[in-house]
Parts: C-alpha cells; sequence; structure tokens
C-alpha cells in the first residue's frame, strides 16, 4: 500500500477571468482555441464590446482548474496579441459576479401556486406566463441561479437559458 498523498496546489478551484482585448474578427476564436487546444474547460463564457471608441471588448471566462493550471491560463491569455489586460476576480480583489437567466416551469394547481411562491422568495419575475407554464427572469450570484434551478425541478422545470457570468470590480477603479 503506497502513501498518496493531495497536495494542497492540487485542489481544483473555480475561477473568474476577464479579457480586454481588442474588438476584431478572430480574437474569441484565438481565446477559445486556446482552452480547447491544452484541453481547459469553459464553464461560462460571456463578451461584449465595452468601448466602441476604442474598439474594445471584454470577455469574461468561468473555468477550473489546479492554481498551477489558473496560473497558466492566465499567462498564455496575457500573450495573446489583441489583450490589453487580465483579471482573476477570484484571486485579486473582491469582485461583483452576476448572471441572469431564464427559467421555464410548466405546472397546474398546487406546483403552480408554489412556483409562484418560490419566485418571489428569490426575486424573480414571471415574464411569460400561460394557462399552463411560467418564464422567470432571475438575476444574481450564479448560486442563487442554481439554487433557485434546483427547487424548480420538482415543480416542473422545462427549460433553462443562461447568460453566463459577467464580473466587474468593486469601488472607483477600473479593470
Amino acid at each position: 500500500m503506497h502513501d498518496t498523498k493531495v497536495r494542497l496546489s492540487d485542489a481544483v478551484e473555480r475561477h473568474t477571468l476577464t479579457v480586454l482585448v481588442d474588438n476584431e474578427a478572430g480574437v474569441l476564436a484565438r481565446v477559445v482555441g486556446l482552452f480547447s487546444g491544452r484541453g481547459y474547460n469553459i464553464e461560462s463564457l460571456t463578451v461584449a464590446e465595452v468601448d466602441s471608441a476604442a474598439r474594445t471588448s471584454r470577455i469574461t471566462i468561468v473555468t477550473s482548474g489546479t492554481p498551477e493550471v489558473i496560473e497558466q491560463i492566465e499567462h498564455q491569455l496575457r500573450r495573446l496579441v489583441p489583450t490589453h489586460k487580465v483579471t482573476n476576480w477570484t484571486s485579486q480583489k473582491a469582485g461583483i459576479e452576476r448572471e441572469m437567466a431564464l427559467v421555464k416551469v410548466a405546472g397546474t394547481g398546487d406546483r403552480r401556486v408554489e412556483a409562484l411562491r418560490m419566485a418571489d422568495a428569490f426575486r424573480a419575475r414571471p415574464v411569460d406566463t400561460t394557462h399552463s407554464s411560467f418564464v422567470f427572469e432571475i438575476t444574481g450570484a450564479p448560486s442563487k441561479i442554481d439554487s433557485f434551478v434546483e427547487l424548480m425541478r420538482p415543480l416542473g422545470l422545462v427549460e433553462i437559458s443562461r447568460t453566463g457570468v459577467a464580473a466587474i470590480s468593486r469601488g472607483p477603479e477600473a479593470m
């Protein structure tokens, strides 16, 4: 029998990274290619132009890995030519993470009443209502959305559409 010790550095952690890049064709493909080429998983990906005058976009990526893998991802992202800045919101100063989801729930009677009650408790608002279903819009931390979805499963969860994580720093400083 041999001793199998798990080093602290082997622990897989979830990290939210933000990458400020030039808004030009092929940049997103290069970022995604960096992940797929090395076998890293992207759990969430959002991208949008944030400064039309400077033609820059912000890519927010949620990924998991050991501290060494996360450090390697950050290093590789910084080496991409159109990258201006890479920020790891998990290991640096605290940031704010939010996500939006549309959650479709079908049901009648007590299930319908319970779905409305749960939605109210989570501050999810109905954006579409029929006699047999609701579509709820919910925003918040990803863990809040996960909890809401799990509570909706036994009540008739039909479908989920999530935006992915958006992250920003606290305080007056820019990224």
